[in-house]
């Protein structure tokens, strides 16, 4: 691949980078050649890439989900079915006893007695995901077990013998393909060490001598028979898998008129883990995308996944971005004596301390207008969270009223607290506060706007808490944990993210057989 594909097949990926590299000439003389020099440039644009790219979210599956998973897509691409369909006579006839020819004659003596011989019953055990000694790579393996029926004109009923081998394969990351590094399985085989096979049932010595016999020549004719046959049934498993992983990540998660989207920056394996790296774009209801969270100014920390099946972790900067959109700057109008007359009552008595002839202008019309300035801002500090917004407050004599008696602006902040309702995010403003009351505007002669402060709180409690926590009722729905396996969710927050865990017990899926 030339750098320049590699650069332009990158930014295709990810638009919303501006790439820097350096420049790259190639010496003249045999030090090195084009290839050589394509190379280096190729291997450099990685680096930077890796280098560039923040990740501001991680998805980490357990090898509880990566085995129900695999598992899935084996019974979607009737791997038992496959093994049930074993060519084991073909097999047995086209390398006879391990490949020596000079047993071909006993062979087919053998073969001579064999009317048919096939898989009639076939299972796929529970699947294993492990580490492997490299750190890099995850061990899959797959226990098979299988029942095959020999008729022979010796006997009139079917001589079943009980087959079980194991299929090991190797996850690990590729990058030698054109394109972003993917996870890929490979080096599937089996092993002669795993196999056994043994009668189910024993019949007359004849009977059970020519059993014995076909059950040897069985023994290297199988692992190569289910490595043909098998593997490539659960390489493609495990690439659908993947696919159906990244097609997960992508789907737009709706935020008010907005949405946002994930996108894949790089996968990794840690431990017996599989970590998907994620970048993530805000897009408005056109399409357009109106923020990119590629660049992080914090690295993300990725908390270990413990005896948890899955983790989504997602940074500070996207929960903020979440907030602001589903809480735009918007206005309120309270005709305050018809909807909450004791509040209106209250603000009459705290104005009199003020001005008494304001006081007595308050009609039954009286407005209270709240105006939240921006978006709100929201902050997270040793797993508590807290949104702050700048708000603005007018009161009005009456309806009919053009000017407000006195304008304050006020800096609130709320306690927040997530929950979730099945497999939806809901945050919650639990409170209110005015940390600062300043005055803007006053018809009522200059005064000390905290002598209003109780009473100001008490109003952005009973109207701009319960509206904007009507906004946030709805939650964000996060379709991925359903579609993991799970029926809801739970929230936690570290020093820098919000952590989303399963919150229901996990049902492993049941063997692939047939």
């Amino acid at each position: 691949m030339r750098l320049t594909e590699a650069i332009e097949e990158t930014a295709a990926i990810f638009p919303g980078l501006v790439w820097h590299l350096p420049h790259c000439s190639l010496m003249p003389g045999k030090m090195a050649g084009p290839w050589t020099f394509t190379l280096l440039c190729s291997l450099l644009a990685a680096t930077m890439i890796q280098a560039t790219l923040s990740p501001t979210g991680v998805l980490i599956l357990g090898p509880k989900v990566i085995k129900e998973k695999l598992t899935q897509e084996l019974k979607d691409h009737h791997a038992a079915s496959i093994l049930q369909q074993l060519p084991l006579l073909s097999a047995i006839q086209e390398k006879p006893a391990g490949g020596i020819p000079v047993l071909g004659s006993l062979v087919n003596t053998i073969l001579k007695r064999i009317i048919w011989l096939k898989v009639t019953t076939a299972n796929i055990l529970q699947l294993q995901v492990k580490p492997s000694a490299n750190d890099q790579q995850l061990l899959v393996r797959i226990p098979l077990e299988m029942v095959a029926g020999l008729n022979t004109p010796l006997v009139k009923t079917i001589v079943e013998f009980q087959m079980e081998t194991e299929a090991q394969a190797i996850v690990h990351m590729d990058t030698s393909a054109r394109g972003p590094t993917r996870l890929v399985l490979s080096d599937c085989a089996t092993s002669q060490g795993s196999l056994r096979i043994q009668l189910l049932n024993k019949l007359s010595l004849p009977v059970n001598s020519l059993a014995q016999q076909l059950m040897n020549l069985l023994v290297p004719a199988l692992p190569q028979l289910v490595k043909n046959q098998l593997c490539p049934v659960l390489e493609a498993s495990f690439n659908d898998m993947y696919a159906e992983l990244l097609q997960l990540v992508k789907v737009p998660i709706p935020l008010s008129t907005d949405h946002l989207e994930f996108d894949l920056l790089f996968p990794a394996i840690k431990g017996d883990t599989i970590q998907l790296y994620l970048g993530a774009k805000l897009l408005d209801s056109q399409g357009n995308v109106t923020k990119w969270f590629n660049n992080s100014a914090t690295s993300l920390t990725v908390p270990t996944l413990d005896n948890t099946q899955f983790s989504l972790i997602v940074s500070q900067d996207i929960v903020k971005a979440t907030v602001a959109a589903v809480l735009p700057a918007e206005e309120f109008m309270v005709l305050l004596d018809s909807v909450l007359p004791e509040m209106a009552r209250r603000l009459k008595s705290s104005i009199g301390l003020i001005s008494a002839k304001a006081a007595d202008a308050l009609g039954p019309t009286q407005i209270v207008k709240i105006l939240t300035q921006d978006t709100p801002q929201f902050f997270m500090d040793q797993g508590r969270a807290k949104v702050a917004q700048l708000v603005v407050l007018e009161v009005f004599p009456t309806n009919e009223a053009l000017r407000p008696l006195f304008t304050v602006g006020i800096e609130a902040s709320s306690e927040a607290q997530f929950y979730t309702k099945d497999d939806r995010l809901i945050l919650n403003l639990n409170n209110i506060s005015s940390d600062r009351i300043k005055l803007m505007n006053s018809r009522i002669g200059w005064f000390q706007p905290d002598v209003l402060k109780n009473i100001i709180t008490d109003i952005l409690l009973s109207v701009l808490v319960p509206n904007q926590n009507g906004k946030l009722r709805s939650g964000v729905p996060v379709s991925m944990v359903k579609a993991l396996g799970f029926e809801a969710a739970e929230s936690s927050l570290t020093q820098d993210a919000l952590v989303l865990t399963p919150a229901a017990l996990w049902k492993p899926s049941s063997p692939v057989s047939q």
